[in-house]
């Protein structure tokens, strides 16, 4: 930014800044104080006036640029240095006689002898002169708080300090001025996988040696969430765009919208799966590379085929596709943007997200997958239609934020019930456990940790005994003779379960059984199983109230809970959804849908004839001509030329048909000569 953009800012004309001490050098030499003294006789520079200390008019020779510690001096400050400037420059501005600034350097002297005099000498005294050079030298200026002051040419680092400010304002100005973050607070840089890949191997094995070839290459848009690739098709919009609905309750309502042109080729996409062929949905994406249900739908057929990185590389695709479409209010961290999931046209962004966060934890990125399960929860947080909920504390113990998981636990107890689901009730108890086993925590500390630990783990084995048994049994544990033959773990709590309980524990013990197999924490189980069981044996209270709950509650799951056992695809608990749920298709780009859905446009109906008592020859025509039916029914069309035109090449058909039954009815298979003398010289055929 030149200095003539920042005295607009500023309000100021040229001239009229003041020179910090800070941009002045001092010399010691006669003959640099006597060259600076004739220049400035020469450029009539002007002492400083008394309001403003230790600062100088600008000369036109030695003109330096001013630096800022904070931007906001810029703009806040307007009104701090309207009162700097003094009566004698406002009657200069408004006087265009008065030019001079040597004839205001007198009127000033003669005003104030007394503080010229203090001035000089206390200049003199310490034998500072001021140093002018033809050739600048550029040095770092320090700010008053002790901070580097940043050229006002250098745009990005002053975005960068307008960001630090604006973030250290609204800190200050949150209630009560707490330093804890949202639940849901989303950071740029862990959206990215080389971060976490970065910690754990370090840069130079991530990135390698590879440098980017610049011979065909394609730019991108730079995106969050994905890395643009070469390889990808070149972008074009495909149609999707994104609008801002409402504002209500600090939260911002998103929508995804389709264009005409998209809405025909989601029609197209819809017939393409239909046909039961995935090549026609390659033939679709050749034409349309960045169709998002169409790359989710071929990303499936990828992964069900083994072959992951395709699979992967069409998801962030779908991702990069959307992201160029996002409004520019729609933030992926403030925690504060919504989608609603009854919406179709948002539904692909969940889904996206959610199959790319699955690869980013097969592929050993538990953190950044962590960040992506918040923004996915961030989205909708009271509807959650992906139940984010049940697959946090996962993610969470896998990258070993255990104070995130306990914050998130604490705060919404209250008003979600948490510890009545199974992962929350068992995940918390193990986040305590792991945070006692930590080195550097205080003795006391660690022992109050352990012993909340072990409450809480008992507590929810009293709550889901069903738990134990198959969790022991995934970790290919031998249960103890007492716990196996006890009425409480034993069989009977298994068949004992409701219906929607069986799901999420069956869920549950599917997903985190590999984090119980440490041996530290079997052995801290076995201890709590033992505490269980006496604590059964001696009729707690406890054990029969939560034997109550569960017969109330649990009768049955949600719908969305349906839904993310689908999408875990955990045979465990796929074989625990009940049958209104396995009996009705499932598909890939839009599992289960809410029964409430809100439709913005349809799919025009297809008149599907009917095709009984066909035959197999008959069954093969309609799938040469699906549009014209093969038993001589008329079709009902708006227009009746078309209508005749079709009835009369239906007849043409049938006539086809009726000679090629008569040629295949009088075809006759000529039977092979038999060998009557089988020790017939062989040479005979030569």
């Amino acid at each position: 930014m030149s200095t003539r953009a920042l005295r607009r800012l500023r309000g100021k004309q040229r001239g009229q800044e003041p020179l910090d001490l800070g941009d002045l050098t001092l010399a010691d030499g006669p003959e640099e104080q006597a060259a600076g003294e004739e220049e400035q006789l020469d450029t009539a520079n002007v002492s400083p006036p008394p309001d403003s200390k230790g600062s100088s008019r600008k000369a036109k020779k030695n003109k330096s640029q001013k630096n800022f510690s904070n931007i906001y001096e810029l703009i806040c400050d307007a009104d701090n240095e309207a009162e700097k400037i003094s009566p004698d420059e406002e009657a200069e501005k408004s006087d265009p006689n008065k030019t001079s600034g040597v004839g205001i350097k007198d009127k000033r002297d003669a005003e104030k002898p007394d503080q010229k005099k203090e001035e000089a000498s206390t200049m003199s005294s310490s034998g500072n002169r001021v140093k002018k050079k033809k050739k600048k030298k550029k040095t770092k200026v320090t700010s008053e708080d002790g901070q580097e002051a940043i050229p006002d040419d250098n745009i990005d680092l002053l975005l960068e300090n307008l960001e630090q400010s604006n973030g250290l304002s609204l800190q200050h100005e949150d209630c009560g001025g707490s330093d804890r973050r949202s639940v849901l607070h989303v950071e740029h840089r862990n959206l990215n996988p080389e971060t976490e890949l970065k910690r754990y191997f370090g840069a130079r094995a991530v990135q390698g040696d590879q440098r980017p070839r610049q011979r065909n290459r394609q730019f991108h848009r730079t995106t969050w969430m994905t890395n643009p690739k070469d390889s990808w098709p070149r972008f074009s919009r495909p149609g999707i765009s994104m609008t801002l609905v409402e504002s209500k309750d600090g939260a911002q309502y998103f929508t995804f919208e389709h264009s005409r042109d998209y809405q025909q080729v989601q029609f197209k996409f819809l017939d393409a799966v239909e046909s039961m062929d995935p090549n026609n949905i390659v033939a679709l994406l050749q034409l349309n590379p960045y169709h998002i249900d169409s790359l989710l739908q071929l990303s499936d057929v990828c992964r069900i085929q083994e072959d992951q990185e395709m699979a992967r590389d069409l998801i962030e695709r779908a991702l990069y596709s959307f992201e160029c479409a996002f409004h520019p209010l729609f933030s992926l961290t403030s925690g504060t943007s919504r989608l609603d999931y009854l919406r179709p046209e948002n539904r692909a962004f969940y889904l996206a997200l959610y199959k790319h966060m699955m690869f980013l934890e097969k592929r050993g990125c538990p953190r950044t997958a962590l960040e992506y399960c918040r923004l996915i929860l961030s989205l909708d947080p009271d509807s959650d239609p992906l139940c984010m909920l049940l697959l946090i504390d996962f993610l969470t113990l896998r990258s070993r934020e255990y104070q995130s998981f306990l914050q998130l636990y604490q705060e919404w107890e209250e008003h979600r019930n948490l510890s009545q689901l199974p992962n929350f009730a068992f995940s918390s108890a193990l986040c305590r456990f792991h945070l006692s086993q930590q080195e550097d925590m205080d003795p006391e500390e660690s022992d109050k940790e352990k012993h909340q630990a072990d409450q809480m783990l008992q507590n929810s084995l009293i709550m889901f005994p069903g738990v134990l048994m198959p969790l022991l049994d995934l970790c290919t544990v031998q249960p103890d003779a007492t716990v196996a033959s006890h009425p409480f773990f034993g069989p009977k709590s298994q068949i004992g379960q409701p219906p929607a309980l069986a799901e999420l524990t069956a869920l549950y013990v599917g997903r985190t059984f590999s984090l119980w197999r440490e041996a530290a924490v079997m052995l801290w189980l076995e201890e709590a199983v033992k505490e269980v069981l006496r604590r059964v044996d001696a009729k707690d209270p406890l054990v029969e109230d939560c034997q109550n709950k569960r017969k109330q509650r649990y009768q049955s799951a949600p719908r969305n809970i349906h839904r993310h056992v689908l999408l875990s695809e955990i045979k465990e608990a796929t074989s625990s959804l009940p049958l209104e749920v396995t009996h009705q298709p499932v598909m890939g780009f839009d599992p289960l849908p809410p029964l409430d859905s809100v439709i913005s446009y349809t799919r025009p109906e297809r008149q599907h004839v009917g095709a009984s008592n066909e035959s197999t020859l008959s069954l093969f025509f309609r799938s040469l001509l699906p549009n014209f039916n093969l038993q001589g029914g008329q079709r009902q069309e708006d227009d009746m030329e078309v209508a005749r035109a079709g009835q009369e090449l239906n007849q043409e058909v049938n006539r086809l048909m009726v000679a090629m039954r008569d040629m295949l009815a009088n075809i006759r298979f000529q039977e092979p000569p038999r060998e009557d003398n089988p020790y017939r010289d062989e040479e005979e055929w030569d």
